[in-house]
């Protein structure tokens, strides 16, 4: 049985990932009204994974004997000035949800439930990646010029 402290943080958390899921769709938007097709195409399989993670994360909840939540999901910024600009939010974003995650293994291992520590193991390993991944990207998009920016929009729409 999950606690009740925990079942409003994995809501909270729940929410969270829509949110993101929303704003990587947005970015998805913006990058294709500018003619990034693949990175939009990039950006639009990322919105999908964060979905994943809320879905995971309701059903997790509801294992554990919890109620799994949806809210008010607030408004995502609609508009960015670059292919740079989109992915250094993308990575001080990933940085923030890290964040979260870390609060709430935090939390679980106040609350003393394993079950729900070694769940958020996996978004800890996971958030590790998408750093790095966002990172790479951004590190790239710094360094690139207009015929480097489309080979990576050619190289990111290839995601499956």
């Amino acid at each position: 049985m999950i606690t009740e402290k925990l079942q409003k943080a994995m809501n909270d958390q729940i929410m969270a990932e829509m949110w993101s899921s929303n704003l990587y769709l947005s970015m998805s938007f913006f990058l294709a009204k500018e003619g990034y097709d693949g990175l939009a195409h990039w950006m639009k399989k990322q919105s999908q994974e964060e979905l994943e993670h809320a879905y995971d994360m309701a059903a997790y909840v509801i294992k554990r004997g919890g109620q799994a939540q949806v809210n008010m999901i607030d408004v995502v910024p609609q508009g960015w000035g670059s292919v740079t600009e989109v992915f250094k939010h993308v990575y001080e974003h990933e940085c923030h949800v890290s964040s979260l995650i870390n609060t709430l293994l935090d939390m679980a291992v106040e609350e003393k439930d394993k079950a729900t520590e070694d769940f958020l193991w996996g978004y800890v390993r996971e958030q590790v990646e998408e750093e790095a991944t966002a990172l790479d990207i951004y590190e790239k998009t710094k360094k690139a010029d207009n015929a480097s920016i489309l080979f990576l929009d050619e190289k990111l729409g290839q995601r499956k």
